[in-house]
């Protein structure tokens, strides 16, 4: 194994991830509680102090909401944007300041014998970001919470091996749903959240570009996708699947042959995947 992956949570009540070498143990968000986190690293063997970092790609109560309790459980730095970590201050209290380390945008960290790369999202926060996870020239890419995929994001998941991304909601449902109209706007907004369609979008493209590459090189493998974030009202997981398995084969993508394709569960854990 050179990466590992697995989800402890995904959506939008709460969002942990794990990404684990041989040596190395990074939890990316903690949106759900400490507890939770606790039980799920325990059931794949591994206890809070073997964390070695916690990665926060933005401060809503979704990706923090067990970042106090776990910070006086862990004894590891947590990484985040500048914006991120002054949002953090001001929301969470105290914090152990001396292990709060600023992340900048293609500045890339080391943490044990996995380097984590920041990036930016578009989303309604202040300076958003998520990371690529790479090892040995295995990668690992979690996208959620970003209104567009812009082509930074994009130059930044097309050689993942192993990629969670946003399938948010349905446009359709949403549109004709309960949510107030101003909400209904953000979601939709190019800050808001990737729908099931946008998401098909991007991995046609990842697909595209992967194809091209391996007409002239013989490595890689079939990318393994993790539809994300998925909404409880505007979204299921059969409905993401549908959308985003017709919407690939009508440009040629196979599930199963060209990817692997699977949604993550709203609050139960994942399976253990590794490249």
């Amino acid at each position: 194994m050179k990466l590992g992956f697995c989800s402890l949570a995904s959506g939008s009540s709460g969002n942990c991830y794990l990404i684990k070498s041989d040596n190395t143990n990074l939890l990316l968000d903690a949106g759900i509680s400490c507890k939770a986190i606790q039980a799920g690293l325990e059931s794949l063997g591994i206890s809070l102090k073997d964390i070695d970092g916690i990665f926060i790609t933005h401060d809503h109560i979704d990706h923090i909401k067990g970042i106090k309790t776990l910070l006086k459980k862990t004894s590891c730095p947590l990484y985040a944007s500048r914006g991120t970590l002054e949002a953090l201050v001001e929301k969470i209290s105290p914090l152990p300041y001396e292990r709060l380390i600023e992340v900048v945008t293609d500045e890339e960290i080391g943490v044990g014998d996995i380097k984590a790369m920041p990036f930016d999202l578009s989303h309604d926060t202040e300076e958003p970001k998520t990371f690529t996870f790479t090892k040995d020239g295995a990668k690992v890419c979690v996208v959620t919470d970003t209104g567009y995929v812009s082509d930074d994001i994009f130059d930044n998941i097309k050689d993942a091996d192993i990629l969670a991304l946003e399938s948010n909601h349905e446009r359709n449902i949403l549109l004709y749903g309960s949510y107030p109209y101003s909400l209904k706007l953000r979601i939709l907004s190019d800050v808001g959240h990737l729908s099931n369609e946008a998401c098909a979008h991007c991995l046609t493209e990842v697909l595209r570009y992967r194809r091209i590459r391996k007409r002239f090189s013989e490595d890689g493998g079939a990318l393994k996708v993790f539809l994300a974030h998925l909404s409880k009202e505007n979204n299921t997981p059969e409905q993401a699947l549908i959308t985003v398995r017709n919407a690939l084969e009508e440009e040629g993508f196979i599930v199963g042959k060209d990817l692997e394709l699977k949604v993550l569960s709203r609050d139960e854990r994942s399976g253990f995947f590794t490249v």
